[in-house]
């Protein structure tokens, strides 16, 4: 079994233009996204191990945040994390999957986490 570093990103908080519902399609909304990737690694990490060593974490914020096409409307939030992950694998033939979590903050009536986890491997 090859070792694995998992990078993650948890809790940023997006707007995105989502949803099914004419009440949902006009502004963005915002959601609440984490994003695990698990990426090959090195056999060790040496203390002055340069940053292409690893991926840099930024990378999954930015897939989250400025990879995602502006004015765009993504009709199910399963969309947005495809994207997410796409960008992603693009970018790195390291990652071996991704695990993207969304959050829809403007549904939740009392505190509760409603939303979606999509999950890819590469093949």
């Amino acid at each position: 079994m090859d070792d694995t570093l998992q990078l993650e990103v948890h809790d940023l908080v997006v707007p995105v233009l989502t949803g099914v519902y004419s009440h949902e399609t006009h502004l963005p909304q915002p959601l609440r996204i984490s994003i695990t990737a698990d990426v090959d690694c090195p056999l060790h990490f040496a203390p002055d191990a340069p940053l292409g060593a690893s991926k840099n974490y930024v990378d999954l914020r930015r897939a989250a945040t400025s990879a995602l096409p502006e004015g765009v409307h993504f009709t199910l939030i399963e969309g947005v994390a495809d994207h997410i992950i796409e960008t992603l694998m693009l970018q790195d033939s390291r990652v071996r999957w991704v695990k993207v979590k969304i959050v829809k903050l403007a549904i939740a009536e009392r505190g509760e986490s409603i939303g979606i986890t999509l999950v890819r491997h590469r093949r």
